[in-house]
């Protein structure tokens, strides 16, 4: 098993708690310079996040973008050219193909799992292809880490993987289970974990740039779903930054969740545009009212740090209670469940304009 270096982690949780920031940045840099790392899904909104953000702090032996799309590439190579940037690599494949996963993880230390199908309509009228990307995808990438030698591999998911009710989150519930498990199959080497948090706030595809759109277009009205729906909001800056904090803190096995705010979809609509009419249009079929991040059932698994929450794993002993004991970190009580709309901490108009101008 690879070995934590818990004093590291120690003065990294004491930084958290003594910063007023929700997420604060937790990685060393230096614990990734000079080391290979692919990102499958890399032409996404997250891709280009992280993409930018390890350039700007480190320089990797190899920085390799994994996805389908040529164009997508074409477009991000531009952004990130191999003659400015003499670590990035861009390779072409899909997470459907392990042969091909196998070839691009030779050599990789680190792979960070950012490929789904992630439109819950479109994931509901092409179930087959949800499940062949976002299901077997995931067993493709365990297989191909453990085969090639990878140290770490940490996934992506999301709050509709919990208690789902659409086949994106059930296919993303399904992808959780399977990194978990990993960890017994690998016998120390990768370690697997997950991320999940929530709604990106304007990642592409969400809300906010669908209301910015409308808006551009001279729209009449902005349609809300349901004027009581809350959903829990991250920047995607916070979010690449949350991802390289658990990197550096994973044992193998933790679904790391950050302590992020909630707001109200119809405020949302309301602070970015105050003087447009919204229409209530009725909740979507697989649509929550509300998301949850972690259930009450979770809750006897579920530890607590300044910053975030780490569901260990229910099965396996990847991990240890002299980490958690280290690092401070507290189970929470019983019946504990973390959802956007009893959580503590919600938006007001500033401060997400504020996370909306980062």
């Amino acid at each position: 098993m690879q070995t934590v270096d818990l004093d590291n982690i120690g003065q990294i949780v004491k930084a958290h708690a003594m910063s007023s920031s929700v997420i604060n940045p937790a990685f060393n840099p230096d614990e990734l310079a000079d080391k290979s790392i692919l990102v499958t899904g890399g032409t996404g909104s997250f891709g280009h996040a992280f993409v930018r953000r390890i350039l700007e702090t480190t320089r990797p032996k190899r920085l390799i973008v994994f996805s389908r799309d040529e164009m997508k590439q074409y477009e991000m190579e531009k952004l990130f050219p191999e003659s400015k940037y003499s670590c990035m690599r861009y390779f072409i494949g899909d997470v459907r193909d392990v042969s091909r996963l196998e070839t691009a993880m030779r050599r990789v230390d680190i792979v960070v799992h950012a490929a789904a199908l992630k439109h819950v309509p479109a994931a509901e009228y092409n179930p087959f292809e949800c499940i062949r990307t976002n299901v077997h995808g995931a067993e493709n990438v365990v297989s191909a880490a453990i085969r090639t030698g990878v140290h770490k591999v940490i996934a992506l998911s999301t709050d509709k993987a919990v208690s789902p009710i659409n086949l994106y989150g059930a296919s993303k519930l399904a992808s959780d289970k399977i990194f978990i498990a990993a960890n017994s199959l690998s016998v120390g080497l990768p370690v697997f974990s997950v991320v999940r948090y929530g709604n990106v706030l304007g990642s592409r595809g969400s809300v906010v740039p669908f209301f910015k759109e409308l808006m551009m277009r001279g729209a009449e009205f902005l349609p809300v779903t349901d004027n009581r729906m809350t959903r829990f909001w991250i920047s995607l800056e916070k979010g690449v930054d949350f991802v390289l904090s658990s990197l550096t803190m994973m044992q193998g096995g933790e679904i790391f969740v950050p302590k992020v705010p909630s707001m109200k979809v119809v405020d949302l609509a309301r602070a970015i545009a105050p003087h447009a009419a919204l229409k209530e249009v009725g909740i979507r079929p697989g649509e929550k009212l509300h998301e949850i991040l972690i259930t009450a059932d979770d809750a006897r698994n579920t530890f607590e740090l300044p910053d975030r929450y780490m569901v260990a794993p229910a099965i396996g002993r990847w991990w240890t209670q002299d980490y958690y004991d280290k690092i401070g970190a507290k189970l929470v009580a019983e019946d504990f469940a973390y959802a956007s709309n009893t959580n503590s901490h919600w938006l007001d108009t500033t401060e997400l304009l504020r996370l909306l101008a980062n």
